[in-house]
């Protein structure tokens, strides 16, 4: 262990670790990870629009995600043909999987949780070990390493950094499966960026998929409805390791705790 830092808070009430920049020595946790002979897998999706950033995610990822380690990033799209010049590290393999894309990006953010399941079920589980969904507009500036790797992992948002703050994405209507109770909620995580091992993810993903379907038999559609299932599953199963939001930063925050910005969103082009 090296010296924790004393000015951001780096472990939950149920004791999982928050990871910051100066808590961890990944030269040790390479060494143990390496050891374990693993495989990570990413998922992300272009649809539409966000063709445009598959090169910016594709080229930084390949540089800084769990760089020296096999990784295998799943790119669901509609354009495959964009894909073609992409050049990765001999360690890691991009398999490109088409999809149709959905005429409104609500249906995108509910057929993500379909997609993610299934392909766990018969594809995912087979082929690596931990998993992790990252938003395809997205740059990553800095290494994120196999400090991100434990059973059920999620990254707090950068707007909110301390316990019981409300949050843009807490849904209010009561019918709602995503909606958290008054004064409730450890933490807001952002759903840019989460993952953990296969068998977690799936389970995650299945359950925020059943509750997607019962909101759309009921009529009920949340304006961040993604990510606020994703707190809803949270909340009733904790993480067992938090990103600190670090790992993804909004860019229109400062902060004096952010001692490094390791992957910040990308705005759209023609928006």
């Amino acid at each position: 262990m090296v010296p924790w830092r004393r000015d951001v808070l780096v472990l939950t009430p149920w004791l999982a670790p928050i990871v910051w920049e100066g808590t961890f020595s990944r030269d040790i946790l390479d060494a143990q990870y390496l050891q374990k002979n693993l495989v990570t897998g990413v998922v992300t999706f272009a649809v539409e629009n966000y063709v445009q950033f598959i090169e910016g995610f594709v080229s930084s990822a390949n540089k800084y995600f769990l760089a020296g380690h096999p990784v295998n990033f799943y790119l669901f799209t509609d354009c495959p043909e964009k894909t073609s010049h992409l050049q990765m590290a001999p360690e890691n393999h991009l398999f490109v999987i088409p999809v149709q894309h959905d005429p409104r990006w609500q249906d995108i953010s509910r057929s993500r949780m379909d997609i993610l399941s299934a392909y766990i079920q018969s594809q995912f589980q087979h082929e690596v070990d931990y998993l992790y969904s990252v938003d395809i507009n997205v740059q990553l500036l800095a290494h994120i390493g196999v400090e991100i790797i434990d059973a059920l992992v999620a990254t707090i948002s950068s707007w909110q950094v301390t316990p019981q703050q409300e949050d843009k994405a807490s849904e209010t209507h009561p019918e709602s499966q995503p909606a958290l109770p008054e004064g409730q909620g450890d933490f807001h995580y952002t759903a840019s960026f989460y993952g953990g091992s296969v068998a977690e993810v799936y389970k995650l993903s299945t359950a925020c998929s059943a509750g997607l379907l019962q909101d759309r038999e009921n009529g009920i559609e949340g304006p961040w409805h993604h990510e606020s299932l994703l707190n809803r599953y949270l909340l009733q199963h904790k993480p067992t390791r938090l990103l600190s939001p670090e790992y993804y930063w909004d860019t229109e925050l400062s902060s004096s705790s952010i001692l490094v910005k390791r992957m910040c969103p990308v705005h759209q082009h023609g928006q």
